[in-house]
């Protein structure tokens, strides 16, 4: 928990179930990432990847992309820096399981729709299945996809989520770098 925030109480986290978080976003962007969906903790806080814990915040400093570690509540300082920030799908839950592959399918749809419109360089999906369901790409691996939406190439990064033990702090920052020294 940063020293900028309290830590939402328990009705407050219920009360954020099924909330949404406005997205972090704006034309010219070197990246939008884009996480699976915003947690109750998240949703409650009103900043993206808000959780103690979640490793977004200092993966993205330690991989180059800001000049020091930014709190959640600090989000806005991402757009000057060519960076974004959006979900696949907007409301709040628990945890990603509670989602349905209709939901990620529509989501997706929506994704597409703002990348069109906003056209970043980079769409960065951090979750492998999430992009997997969402466009439809099956068998879908971490880093650049062969299809483009529009002229914005797609990259798929690890959930970096601290339940996701599949990647520990050092191999996530690796992955990340890669992005970053691809977007420039």
């Amino acid at each position: 928990m940063s020293a900028k925030s309290k830590p939402p109480t328990p009705a407050e986290l219920r009360a954020a179930q099924n909330k949404t978080v406005p997205d972090v976003i704006g034309p010219g962007l070197k990246v939008l990432f884009c996480g699976i969906n915003p947690g109750l903790y998240t949703a409650a806080i009103g900043h993206h990847f808000g959780r103690p814990g979640n490793r977004f915040w200092p993966t993205l400093h330690r991989a180059g992309f800001t000049p020091r570690l930014l709190d959640p509540s600090e989000e806005l300082e991402l757009l000057p820096l060519g960076y974004g920030i959006t979900n696949v799908v907007a409301r709040a839950t628990v945890g990603a399981d509670e989602l349905t592959n209709d939901e990620y399918v529509t989501g997706g749809a929506a994704l597409r729709e703002k990348v069109l419109a906003f056209a970043p360089n980079y769409l960065a999906v951090l979750g492998i299945g999430a992009y997997r369901v969402g466009f439809a790409r099956p068998k879908a691996v971490i880093g650049l996809q062969p299809e483009p939406i529009g002229e914005t190439r797609v990259w798929v990064l690890p959930n970096p989520s601290g339940l996701n033990a599949h990647y520990q702090g050092d191999d996530l920052v690796k992955v990340f770098r890669q992005l970053r020294e691809a977007a420039g």
